[in-house]
């Protein structure tokens, strides 16, 4: 089954603090941290985004390149300049993030590219519930789902945003309702509806949809629902560098395994638990590897899944 796998998101440059020092400069989002790794592991992506005409958005857009991802559908703006995260590692390695954002008025202005049946879409992040982009981006996902995509949501809400959750909730809702796989974090849920148990997180979903929920948990025990199926997924201990990228990779990780096991959306409601065991641990395998280094995205070389 020939498919392209499209991811939608924001772009940033990530400079990485700890301890008050810079440790590392990189290209990130979510989405562009998952296109690297697809690109990187030999799975054909396409990046929807948008960069500014500046030095910076140059590099980041060269450097997608180099990584096998296609780029046609990057909007390069001449009015304002790519943005930039500081990103300040706790004890934890976790980022607390703080961003430097100069837009256009008028944002995502490129074509959107046509999906087919049994395409891959990932999309997420506080990017897709932004105003300024919001209708291009649920409205590119909605033709992707009619057409017989399938769409994997990662929610992607941090701290920063939890005052405007309120007022966010129906966008959140809507996405739910489109995603085959929601795949989020404990601090996702814990930052939208002050939850933290996955049982809590699948009902809410579930609410607004049927789709498939893997519950992300930091160190702790991965938790999947998937219809009236339930597993927990052991997470091995490793040495933490950062976390920046690694739910990012996971994603990657689901995306590939669907694209291996050619799931389809009508197929995943049926998948066994052996299915499911390969898909989610691939998304651990690799997101753990990210962990290891100040790399967003996994090693060049990596091979496949």
């Amino acid at each position: 089954m020939k498919r392209m796998i499209y991811t939608i998101g924001e772009t940033v440059y990530d400079i990485i603090f700890e301890n008050g020092s810079i440790l590392a400069g990189k290209p990130g989002g979510s989405m562009l941290n998952a296109s690297v790794t697809l690109g990187r592991m030999g799975y054909p992506v396409t990046f929807i985004s948008e960069l500014g005409k500046d030095d910076l958005g140059n590099l980041i857009h060269v450097f997608l390149g180099e990584n096998d991802v296609v780029t046609d559908y990057i909007d390069r703006f001449d009015e304002g300049t790519t943005p930039v995260a500081l990103a300040f590692l706790d004890r934890n390695k976790n980022a607390r993030y703080s961003f430097l954002k100069h837009y256009p008025d008028k944002r995502l202005q490129q074509p959107f590219p046509k999906v087919n049946e049994n395409d891959i879409v990932l999309f997420g992040s506080f990017f897709s519930l932004s105003q300024p982009v919001r209708m291009k981006v649920i409205n590119f996902v909605k033709d992707a789902k009619s057409a017989g995509a399938m769409i994997v949501y990662d929610p992607n809400i941090r701290r920063p945003h939890q005052n405007e959750v309120p007022a966010l909730l129906p966008m959140i809702a809507e996405n739910f309702s489109l995603a085959d796989i929601v795949r989020a974090s404990r601090e996702d849920f814990e930052t939208m509806f002050g939850k933290r148990n996955p049982e809590e997180a699948f009902e809410i979903v579930h609410k607004y949809s049927d789709a498939a929920v893997i519950f992300t948990r930091d160190d702790q025990p991965v938790v999947l629902a998937a219809g009236n199926f339930r597993k927990e997924y052991n997470v091995p201990q490793v040495q933490v560098i950062s976390t920046i990228g690694a739910g990012d990779t996971f994603n990657a990780a689901v995306a590939m395994s669907l694209t291996d096991l050619q799931m389809t959306s009508e197929k995943l409601k049926k998948a066994s638990s052996g299915q499911w065991d390969e898909i989610i641990e691939n998304g651990i395998r690799l997101s753990q590897q990210v962990c290891l280094t100040f790399d967003n995205y996994i090693g060049t070389g990596a091979g496949n899944v």
